[in-house]
């Protein structure tokens, strides 16, 4: 047996901080290198605690900076189980005992240069032969890749303070040294004024021996308008209670020749006037303003209202940062954090009995001021703005007026004023009344710390209390053209939409999938038919592939209603479409087109414009989106059951069609709800976003108890599959060429090459011959678990007589299984996908549905694209659901299910989500459980945060596991 050569020992320091410790032989395993070289090291028992890291290409053990300083202090002890020490090594090993020396001879203390740059760090004491030997080991280093020594000490100390239990001997050494270390706080905030010895004596690590502090104090005039007094005291230090007022003599002229005069202890006759001089000295110098006018010295005692703010505002704070002891009023800290409220009382209500006001409708207000309990008319606010006043007398007590807030409610008036308050803008103060109180910062940090409240009248409050409260809509009769029944939560729906029509104001219908959102706008239209006698056609935009689905459920339950299909190659176009259209009552187009013929759909103002699975236009920058945006329309209305799949900047795009500007730009929209809802996902920061969209938003799920639906169970059941060890070696090596060139690629390079491999890992996992690009011959169920698991369970249901649904998110992985159980079934097998002409998935649709088929034209199995099958179908001929491949939606995957539960549905649906063991779909999985919860609340996230991810943990994530193969 050939043996191994002795360790040679690296170190490199670490991005994050700390080093990490190297062999630099990749076939030596990392977990022995770690136990002998730390055998001797009880603290991390014996090195079994310590992490394996890597750090570019390189993979070795992370310590810290403490832990290397011990194990270069103490390399003997080690020698003997093989340890050679490499150069990078001996470097840090050389500067560690320099160090060493300086840390038990205590020559060390904070860096005053670096605190006023916002940094911590530690001047050293070095001899001159010290420095030098650093010098020429940085000097050494740096041709070796830079060991980290220029920041070691700052680190170590850090890391002795912070993790004192993990090194109880060099923090017991350090505290031995310097005993006051422990304790040492160093100011948050710089000051440009300090000296470095000023500054050491106030963070402690000088003794001040002077036995008293100087303080200024502040109190108020007994009249309102009569001059503050600024008082010069001196507290003793053993005896904060005591406070000595202090007077000035004028020596000579300026204020730097003032001395201190009064009845002082006889202990401090010593320190009174150079105290005092350097104190007042200080003072003068961060705030010029306070020196008085006339020669003299010291500082002004009398300060007017607008100093009075000045120092109570911002003088006292920079002097407390500078050490200097300040006494307010002690109303003030109540009083600056007391906001100030600008309220409308909002009169008239401006629109009785207008149709289609919309949120633009403006209303009238008067104006009135609140700061705290005190309250100012509009007059009495005018005279203080115009008095620049800051400090006010008012009803017992005294009240701040910000200067800043008081400019910002001057142009608040004026913009009101000027252009009036919309009814959205009522609606949003209304229902977003309580964000300030989820806000954390400090009234006064604020960028807009101004308040705009709202007194409504009876009218404007019974207006918004039925928006917040849909069941308080009156309900209407169900028009008589309808040819059909309405559930009552579907009078209750198409009731609502009516209200929202009168009003102007756009309308998203978010029900649960197969609750029946159609029958409810058919509902609606022909309402539009019976009550408003002018003839202006509506416009409904939806998916391609359920355009047929439209059409007959039209002719099915609204019959009166004539559709005109904007659709084909012999569609009309140009100044053609307007004649084409003139007399219909509904006009379905696609998505596609709404884009390609955007020019004819501008050219009228539609009644209504509604969208169907409105989910399409959830990115607001696409053409298409943008497109729509722009059509013009009496009411506007949004369909789907799922407003929000990934992001709430969807949500933001479809309130954004339904009523232009509600939720303001998307840059406010992101800036002030959705960035506190990704940093903290607060419950509450997410049912603030509720609030603001549900007048809005009718959305009712199946399982709401008053919906009634008598609908069969749904059972949803996760089906583990192994790999076959062709599908296992292929994983594998897919692995291997996802991770190989990984660290060497740009980011956006990085993020495309992941998205790619992950695209190829879900094919193996669904059967090797599509990711070896093989053509039908290779499609052999036995290469694949999911696929032989997949038929076995075919047989099983085909032999009860039952029927089902197969979804895939890849158009090639439903040729290959179109292929395969038509070759092992011998029966015909439908796919829809995108490619599909319309006329051909309606027969598909209507053909599975045909339940008097029989022998060869009865399918079984119908396959189905996610993209194109899994919304706005009926298919309630199926009542099992196979997700071949998962998509990492839930709302998506949850739409696609309910293609077969459903209104209509009179069997219990069972839904089969296979899943590769194993394989990054069971770790994925429990991640979708999570992200459905999310959902639930308001918000999910997309899959792109894969690419984010570490190396390491991309690793830990595609890893196959033990279980993976039959």
């Amino acid at each position: 047996m050939k043996e191994q050569g002795a360790w040679k020992v690296e170190c490199l320091s670490r991005r994050q901080g700390g080093f990490l410790l190297h062999h630099g032989e990749f076939r030596r395993a990392l977990r022995t290198f770690k136990h002998t070289l730390f055998g001797w090291h009880q603290p991390s028992f014996y090195g079994t605690m310590l992490d394996e890291a890597e750090e570019g290409r390189v993979s070795g053990i992370a310590v810290s900076p403490v832990m290397l300083l011990e194990l270069a202090e103490e390399p003997i002890s080690v020698r003997w189980a093989g340890i050679a020490w490499g150069d990078s090594f001996r470097i840090a090993a050389s500067a560690a005992h320099i160090y060493a020396e300086v840390l038990r001879d205590g020559r060390y203390r904070p860096s005053f240069d670096l605190w006023k740059q916002g940094k911590r760090g530690w001047d050293l004491q070095l001899t001159m032969e010290e420095r030098l030997a650093l010098e020429a080991l940085e000097q050494e280093g740096a041709a070796l890749g830079d060991p980290g020594l220029a920041r070691w000490f700052d680190d170590l100390m850090a890391d002795a303070q912070t993790r004192r239990d993990d090194h109880p001997d060099v923090w017991r050494m350090i505290a031995s040294v310097r005993p006051g270390i422990e304790t040492l706080r160093l100011p948050e905030r710089s000051a440009a004024w300090w000296e470095e010895a000023d500054w050491l004596e106030a963070i402690g690590w000088v003794r001040d021996e002077t036995p008293f502090r100087l303080m200024l104090r502040l109190d108020e005039p007994e009249e309102e308008r009569a001059p503050w007094r600024l008082r010069v005291l001196l507290q003793d230090k053993q005896q904060p209670a005591v406070q000595l007022a202090c007077a000035y003599i004028p020596e000579g002229r300026g204020y730097r020749a003032a001395a201190a005069e009064g009845q002082f202890p006889e202990a401090w006759q010593p320190y009174v006037d150079s105290r005092v001089h350097h104190e007042t000295d200080k003072i003068i110098r961060l705030l010029p303003w306070l020196a008085p006018e006339e020669a003299g010295g010291g500082l002004k005692t009398l300060l007017t209202e607008a100093e009075a703010w000045r120092f109570l505002a911002e003088g006292s704070l920079v002097l407390t940062d500078a050490g200097i002891l300040v006494a307010v009023p002690a109303w003030w800290q109540r009083a600056r954090r007391l906001q100030t409220r600008l309220k409308a009382k909002l009169s008239g209500n401006g629109f009785t009995g207008t149709s289609y006001i919309g949120l633009e409708q403006m209303v009238q207000f008067d104006w009135k001021l609140a700061i705290g309990d005190s309250q100012f008319t509009e007059e009495q606010f005018r005279a203080l703005l115009e008095e620049d006043r800051r400090l006010i007398y008012q009803d017992g007590q005294w009240v701040a007026l910000n200067p800043e807030e008081a400019a910002r409610i001057r142009r608040i008036m004026m913009k009101a004023e000027r252009d009036g308050l919309s009814l959205g803008e009522v609606l949003e103060l209304q229902l977003a009344a309580e964000r300030e109180v989820l806000e954390e910062e400090d009234p006064l940090e604020r960028e807009d710390a101004v308040r705009l409240e709202l007194e409504l009248n009876s009218y404007l409050q019974t207006f918004i209390d039925k928006l917040k409260h849909h069941d308080s809509i009156p309900l209407c009769e169900p028009p008589a053209g309808l040819r059909g029944e309405l559930r009552s939560y579907q009078v209750q729906g198409f009731s609502w939409l009516a209200f929202m029509r009168r009003f102007g104001l756009g309308a998203c219908l978010a029900d649960d999938m197969g609750l029946g959102k159609t029958i409810q706008w058919i509902a609606y239209m022909l309402r539009i038919q019976e009550e408003e006698p002018e003839k202006v056609p509506s416009l409904l935009i939806c998916p391609t592939s359920v355009m047929g689905n439209w059409q007959k459920e039209l002719e099915r339950f609204a019959p009166s209603l004539k559709v005109h299909l904007h659709y084909g190659l012999d569609r009309a176009k140009g100044e053609g479409f307007a004649a084409a259209v003139r007399q219909a009552d509904v006009v379905i187009t696609t998505y596609t087109l709404a884009l390609k013929d955007r020019e004819e759909l501008r050219q009228i103002v539609w009644s209504s414009l509604c969208l169907d699975e409105a989910q399409n236009i959830k990115n607001p920058y696409a053409k298409q989106s943008v497109a729509i945006r722009k059509l013009q329309a009496r009411h506007r209305i949004a369909l789907t059951g799922t407003p929000i799949e990934n992001h709430l900047t969807e949500l933001w795009s479809i309130f954004d069609f339904l009523n232009p500007g509600y939720l303001g730009s998307l840059a406010h929209f992101r800036q002030t709800y959705i960035l506190p809802i990704e940093r903290t996902r607060d419950k509450e920061w997410m049912q603030l976003v509720q609030r603001l969209v549900q007048p809005f938003l009718l959305r009712r799920m199946k399982s709401d108890p008053d919906i009634q639906l008598n609908l069969p169970e749904k059972h949803e059941a996760k089906v583990y599959v192994p790999l076959t060890a062709e599908q296992a070696s292929l994983y594998e090596q897919t692995l291997q060429d996802l991770f190989a060139p990984i660290e060497r690629m740009e980011m956006l390079e990085r993020r495309a090459h992941i998205l790619a491999a992950l695209t190829k890992l879900k094919q193996v996992c669904n059967h090797p011959a599509m990711l070896r690009k093989e053509g039908p011959a290779g499609w052999r169920p036995e290469r694949s678990g999911k696929l032989v698991r997949l038929l076995e369970m075919l047989e099983e249901l085909r032999s009860e007589g039952e029927r089902c649904l197969i979804f895939t998110q890849y158009a090639e992985t439903g040729r290959l299984l179109q292929a395969v159980l038509e070759r092992e079934l011998g029966e015909r097998v439908p796919f829809l996908y995108g490619g599909v002409p319309k006329k051909e998935r309606d027969r598909m649709v209507e053909q599975f549905q045909e339940e008097s088929a029989a022998g060869a034209e009865r399918a079984s199995a119908f396959i189905l694209s996610l993209k194109a099958g899994g919304t706005g179908l009926n298919l309630t001929a199926a009542n099992h659901v196979f997700h071949y491949d998962r998509w990492w939606n839930p709302a998506v995957e949850n739409q696609a299910s309910d293609r077969a539960y459903r209104i209509g549905q009179t069997r219990n649906v069972q839904v089969h989500k296979l899943i590769a063991l194993g394989t990054l779909e069971e770790r994925i999985d429990d991640m979708i459980e999570q992200k459905l919860q999310l959902s639930e609340q308001v918000m999910s996230s997309g899959d792109k945060w894969i690419t984010e991810m570490s190396t390491t943990e991309l690793r830990e994530l595609f890893a196959l596991r033990s279980h993976w193969m039959e």
